[in-house]
């Protein structure tokens, strides 16, 4: 996705030890232009999986995730990091580590949310070691419902959690696939492969 990539380049900052801050576009101050094409592009990769809902994770993924779900004219439900006063009883749990914050949540979602049957989209904004997505993944299915796929904005290629998550059975599809965060650049997956002869 030329755009997110373009976004990437001109605004993403490398902060070191595979941290990219992108802050000004996707999770502080969001460009909804951007999260609305985000949004159709999952749309278009997702495209004949008849999904009916989406799940995120809050905060960085509610921008993608909803632009997804009004895309496609489905719920949203965004598992919670924080503990609720009026989210107490009849909830998934799950724990998930996050490698940017270094600790770990636990995650909730109300189970009157996901039914038997559903077939759910995971969107969310970064994939690294895929701790997030695998606990959303548990969730579906303690519900009793089918993760039709997982759609990342950013993937850190560099880490696992892709192949991780293929491993396991999921299909992922990540709109840009960061290759090196080295010496305070961002290379691309496609930058680094070898041209066709």
């Amino acid at each position: 996705m030329e755009l997110l990539r373009q976004k990437v380049l001109k605004e993403g900052i490398v902060l070191g030890q595979g941290v990219l801050k992108v802050d000004s576009f996707l999770n502080h101050q969001m460009d909804p232009f951007l999260m609305r094409e985000v949004g159709r592009e999952f749309i278009r990769r997702f495209a004949g999986e008849e999904i009916t809902k989406v799940l995120t994770i809050e905060s960085s993924g509610i921008a993608p995730g909803i632009m997804t779900a009004l895309e496609l004219e489905v719920p949203l439900i965004f598992a919670r990091k924080q503990k609720s006063l009026t989210l107490i009883e009849d909830i998934y749990v799950e724990k998930v580590y996050s490698f940017t914050k270094k600790e770990t949540n636990e995650i909730t979602v109300s189970k009157k949310f996901i039914a038997p049957g559903e077939r759910v989209l995971i969107v969310d904004d970064f994939l690294a070691n895929g701790e997030a997505a695998f606990g959303l993944a548990r969730i579906v299915e303690q519900a009793g419902g089918s993760v039709v796929g997982i759609g990342i904005v950013i993937e850190k290629a560099f880490q696992p959690g892709n192949r991780l998550l293929q491993e396991a059975g999921y299909r992922v599809e990540s709109l840009v696939r960061i290759a090196s965060l080295e010496d305070g650049r961002v290379t691309f997956v496609e930058d680094e492969e070898e041209p066709l002869v």
